[in-house]
């Protein structure tokens, strides 16, 4: 009984914490760029089509979105506006932070051509000498 009863309040505690987890959804506009991002009750959004044609049911519009998350277990990035959303990698990808900088393929990331130092003091990145420097 004591067993049954447990049961009963862990499932009692998942459907608690389920009311509280929210679906996110990028707004694609022109050339890919994420317009917008909003957040939709798992409880509508049961699958990805079912969020976006809730969307486009709200908003009364025909728009494209995507569904996107926190923890990067979709599309490699949480996106968030001005990144572009990459149809071939099924990824969002933030805006080039400097014109030296690298994409990694397997993250859809930004990397330095030059590692930053791992040496607890704070460095920024100088595209000039395309290295890091020491910040004072």
């Amino acid at each position: 009984m004591e067993q049954i009863q447990l049961l009963n309040l862990q499932e009692q505690e998942l459907t608690q914490r389920r009311r509280f987890i929210m679906a996110h959804f990028a707004k694609i506009g022109k050339g890919n760029i994420v317009e917008k991002v909003v957040v939709v009750s798992n409880d509508v959004a049961t699958t990805e089509q079912a969020g976006i044609d809730f969307l486009n049911q709200t908003f009364k519009t025909n728009d494209i979105w995507l569904q996107t998350s926190y923890n990067a277990t979709i599309r490699k990035n949480y996106a968030n506006i001005g990144y572009t959303y990459d149809q071939t990698k099924d990824a969002f990808i933030a805006p080039k932070p400097y014109p030296s900088w690298i994409l990694k393929e397997d993250t859809c990331r930004w990397d330095a051509p030059v590692v930053k130092p791992d040496d607890g003091q704070n460095y920024k990145w100088n595209e000039t000498i395309q290295n890091w420097e020491l910040v004072e």
